[in-house]
């Protein structure tokens, strides 16, 4: 495979250290023209759709790309706001944060958001990112929860980015830190604060991105990881077994996905008593589509349909405070034995140490 073009580079430029923030992806615009390229891209990935390639192209290019980006751009719409995707907006402000925060902590390293789908690309962001003298890059996922369909087609990008590289950067990945204790820690307060201004609910549901069943056991950890994030959750809550749920949402296709359903279950909740859920998506780390309107609207209406009096959703982290901290404890712990000042500018440090020191001795 030839070497694509090489970013502008003079010898001798200072090293950088870098983190590229990673996110699922989002259309351009709440168009049908523009889903139908992100939804092109997104269920063409393999890590996504398991299905033979023979199969199931042919169905997404013969039927589903011809019928669902319209559909899929009218809900965008009720999501979008006057700066763009909820996603897009919340990504991008949590990289500047994460950027100033790490300054804070003395890591003086460069910070750029990427999406896996859609604009700025992954490719693009880590060109930019050599551009600008990076030899060291932390992948830093925004799933804390690990899984081959999000955080392994995360690396299969940048690997495919270096594949075309002749100057490829040091490359670390985080895979997961969904036992993080400032990431649970910064759930919770955002959940008490909620609590603190409204009240307790009957039920606190935790909904997480559903996948099919089948990649539980073909060995993919995202269940297990799931469980384990709300198992710790409600114990830092302080709630009993029979205050909260764990949920999956985002069923696509006819096959079986992880259970026990988001929907479905509000409205068995509903049906049976309970007069108040708050809803909370801890796997989602920035508010989307399917927080703020498949939950926020889609769920709600069921819920409140079925019987129910009230309906609470809990919006993710974004750019809370607790969160960024414990995001760039994360970004510091992976970044460890990496140098995170520029090259020159440690080289100037020396320069200015040794010149005090001698100072000193006169």
């Amino acid at each position: 495979m030839p070497f694509q073009p090489e970013p502008a580079y003079s010898h001798g430029q200072a090293a950088r250290t870098a983190v590229l923030l990673c996110n699922l992806g989002t259309p351009d615009a709440a168009s049908a023209p523009a889903l139908r390229r992100y939804l092109g891209q997104f269920l063409s990935d393999p890590r996504v759709v398991e299905i033979p390639r023979a199969i199931w192209l042919p169905v997404l290019h013969g039927i589903i790309l011809r019928t669902r980006p319209a559909k899929s751009a009218a809900k965008y719409a009720s999501v979008w706001t006057p700066e763009g995707s909820p996603l897009a907006v919340w990504t991008e402000k949590q990289a500047k944060l994460l950027r100033g925060w790490l300054g804070e902590a003395g890591c003086n390293v460069l910070v750029r958001p990427a999406m896996r789908y859609g604009n700025p690309s992954i490719a693009s962001q880590l060109d930019a990112l050599k551009a600008e003298g990076a030899t060291r890059i932390l992948v830093l996922p925004l799933y804390p929860q690990y899984s081959g369909t999000t955080t392994a087609s995360v690396f299969d990008a940048v690997y495919a980015w270096a594949g075309r590289q002749r100057h490829v950067p040091e490359l670390r990945f985080v895979n997961r830190y969904h036992d993080d204790p400032g990431y649970i820690d910064a759930l919770a307060r955002r959940i008490e604060a909620h609590w603190r201004a409204h009240g307790l609910p009957d039920k606190l549901v935790m909904s997480f991105h559903g996948v099919p069943e089948r990649t539980l056991h073909l060995g993919d950890p995202y269940h297990c990881e799931s469980h384990k994030t709300g198992r710790l959750l409600a114990e830092r809550l302080g709630l009993r077994q029979d205050r909260w749920q764990l949920t999956f949402q985002s069923r696509f296709g006819k096959a079986k996905w992880l259970e026990p359903y988001t929907e479905p279950t509000l409205v068995k909740l509903a049906q049976s008593g309970v007069g108040r859920v708050d809803v909370v998506c801890p796997g989602f780390t920035a508010d989307c589509l399917e927080t703020l309107e498949e939950i926020n609207q889609e769920a709600r209406e069921a819920f409140l349909h079925a019987g129910g009096k009230e309906f609470h959703y809990i919006p993710c982290l974004n750019d809370s405070p607790e969160w960024i901290t414990a995001l760039s404890r994360i970004a510091r712990q992976h970044l460890a034995g990496w140098p995170v000042e520029p090259e020159g500018a440690l080289a100037l440090a020396d320069s200015r140490a040794r010149a005090l020191a001698a100072g000193a001795t006169q």
